[in-house]
């Protein structure tokens, strides 16, 4: 079955770094936009980072642009967001989302970032 399988989240104080990454099975990796989300409770969804099936486009949410990084291994099968000085703000869970179309739509089971002194 399909699987998204986020890693790398945990305690980090502002200014520091992370880098999550997301482990996919289950489907053509190769062949699906992927995409990093944030959600804090009681908030809607948010969209960080998109990267194209070959990785050569990226966008990012303005909140992020030239602090983040997306990247792809489709070797690996694998999804990265190499995070740079975090913000509180940040702090949030992190989801991994594969979409192809409205049907061919997966997501991870997210992993948990915060930002705190």
């Amino acid at each position: 079955q399909v699987q998204l399988v986020e890693s790398g989240g945990g305690l980090v104080q502002p200014g520091g770094s992370l880098r999550l990454r997301c482990a996919a099975s289950g489907f053509t990796f190769s062949t699906y936009p992927m995409n990093w989300y944030r959600q804090v409770p009681g908030k809607e969804r948010e969209l960080v980072a998109t990267i194209s099936i070959t990785g050569s486009n990226t966008n990012y949410a303005d909140s992020v642009q030239g602090r983040f990084t997306i990247s792809r291994d489709n070797a690996k099968n694998t999804l990265y967001l190499q995070m740079n000085s975090l913000k509180p703000d940040d702090t949030a869970m992190y989801y991994c989302n594969a979409r192809r179309t409205i049907v061919y739509n997966y997501w991870g089971q997210g992993t948990q970032v915060t930002v705190s002194s």
